[in-house]
């Protein structure tokens, strides 16, 4: 078994609005996307962690008609981190082999995309398996169950990178060709680049 922890607990400050609930299309918000995208790729346990207007994002995903098991980060003003913590602790059984963790901010990535990374992570159980194109690095980052105390125990101040880095390898690298991988989406400008680029490509 191996869940995805989708992280969108933030106050969204440079975007000034909740991410979750953005637009992406006439059809998808954020959220509502990247929930569709993990399932379309088989992941069973699709897990959103929520903090700031959690009830807002959990009504627009319902509208979606898509459902999800939601987990509430009480304490999500103090980082990412606690967030990553509080889904871990939910998601952590004996059949869980690994997890997938992406972000709210990422909500282009292809279904394709999540399947090569579970494909490389089961060929070579590779302790940190993500995708790559060059020296750029994306999202779903898939972490090994033997990584879960060391996030625990990890840093406030660095979060959960530290832990990923030092365990990054060759073999959990997947070259991909996924712009949506890479697109981290933070700021209104960015929001907006997306939106005309999506309308001028369709």
């Amino acid at each position: 078994m191996i869940p995805v922890l989708i992280l969108a607990a933030g106050t969204s400050t440079r975007m000034g609005r909740p991410k979750a609930t953005l637009a992406l299309d006439a059809t998808d918000t954020f959220l509502s996307r990247i929930i569709r995208t993990f399932q379309d790729a088989a992941v069973e346990d699709v897990v959103v962690v929520l903090g700031h207007e959690a009830a807002a994002v959990v009504e627009s995903v319902e509208r979606a008609g898509l459902t999800a098991r939601f987990v509430l980060n009480e304490r999500y003003e103090a980082g990412q981190l606690s967030s990553l913590q509080t889904g871990l602790n939910a998601i952590d059984r004996p059949a869980v082999t690994a997890m997938l963790l992406t972000l709210v901010d990422v909500p282009l990535v292809s279904a394709a995309t999540v399947r090569a990374v579970l494909e490389r992570y089961r060929s070579t159980r590779a302790p940190v398996v993500r995708p790559v194109r060059g020296a750029q690095h994306g999202h779903p980052v898939l972490i090994d169950r033997s990584l879960f105390d060391k996030i625990r125990a990890a840093d406030p101040r660095h979060g959960a990178k530290q832990v990923v880095r030092a365990h990054v390898t060759a073999a959990g690298d997947v070259e991909v060709d996924d712009e949506g991988a890479f697109c981290d989406i933070d700021t209104p400008d960015e929001y907006q680049r997306m939106v005309e680029l999506r309308r001028d490509t369709r």
